[in-house]
């Protein structure tokens, strides 16, 4: 028999609540708030929502301000994690944790009009990203890409 945890779960029991890579990305691919987490030095973990993208197999990103505290705190290297839920039952979520694998300068028609039309929908997003057109222009929109290298998920729609 397997050794229990401190959830009361086996080893067997939390793999098979597990969502296989497919599912993954299936999930992913909604449109869902991500908390990202940053270490701060002296501080406890900066967690931030975040509107993000995924490239099933590859980087995750996301658009924030060089002059904003999340913005300052990151560098490529830098370890992050970002956790993905859904809120109603059966709940699911994906944690992911993986180095900023680069930054770059955000476009605001290439980038934020795309990532603001997958949340607020068509005509909503091009009005969102036509009333940042200002603060784009200051140029301190940074696109982030994490490289995920440690998966965590859960769904537990599969608890039988």
């Amino acid at each position: 028999m397997a050794q229990e945890t401190k959830l009361g779960k086996s080893g067997d029991d939390v793999m098979a609540l597990s969502m296989a890579v497919a599912e993954r990305e299936a999930f992913l691919a909604e449109a869902r708030i991500g908390v990202l987490s940053v270490p701060e030095e002296g501080r406890g973990p900066l967690s931030s929502p975040v509107w993000f993208d995924y490239l099933p197999g590859g980087d995750l990103w996301f658009l924030t301000q060089s002059t904003a505290r999340k913005g300052k705190l990151l560098r490529p290297g830098l370890r992050v994690s970002l956790l993905v839920q859904e809120t109603a039952s059966p709940y699911r979520y994906v944690s992911l944790e993986g180095p900023v694998a680069f930054i770059k300068p955000s476009d605001r028609l290439i980038d934020l009009q795309p990532m603001a039309q997958r949340y607020l929908g068509e005509q909503a997003g091009i009005d969102y990203a036509a009333v940042l057109a200002e603060s784009y222009a200051e140029g301190n929109a940074i696109k982030v890409f994490i490289r995920p290298e440690r998966w965590l998920t859960v769904d537990y729609a599969k608890e039988g």
